[in-house]
């Protein structure tokens, strides 16, 4: 079973990418630049926000969670683990990790990919506050 939502979030010239261990998506407006982890702000959606069949799935320790980015032809996608300690009920943030750790921000655990890993030429692009980000989230769990 595959279980996908999409919606739009925005660039902030405050972007940068650079954390070694996390991605996250906010709702939040405001980005200093010490959120290193934050990619897009003013995001349509947050955790608590997202298809309760979806959470459900992602509390499944076999489900793959994805999280892609997309602006213009340039995709960036982590992948990760379900957990049963994902709650999904955070109403600003998603955040997926490369870590074991769960609370409620937390999108995915296991992830393969931080912001670090971002290709520098989409981080750019993510620098302008009037970039429209299409952002997706799926589950994926075994029939």
């Amino acid at each position: 079973m595959l279980l996908e939502e999409s919606f739009a979030a925005r660039g902030h010239a405050n972007i940068r990418a650079t954390h070694e261990k996390t991605v996250e998506v906010t709702r939040e407006t405001r980005l200093t630049t010490q959120g290193d982890c934050i990619v897009a702000v003013v995001a349509e959606k947050g955790l608590r926000d997202l298809d309760p069949r979806m959470r459900e799935a992602a509390r499944r320790p076999d489900s793959v969670i994805s999280l892609s980015l997309r602006l213009g032809d340039r995709v960036f996608t982590t992948t990760g683990r379900g957990d049963p300690g994902l709650t999904w009920d955070h109403p600003t943030d998603m955040v997926a990790r490369i870590s074991g750790y769960t609370c409620a921000r937390t999108l995915m655990v296991h992830a393969d990919k931080a912001t670090i890993h971002i290709p520098r030429t989409l981080v750019q692009l993510l620098k302008d506050p009037k970039a429209v980000v299409t952002v997706t989230v799926t589950v994926e769990v075994p029939d």
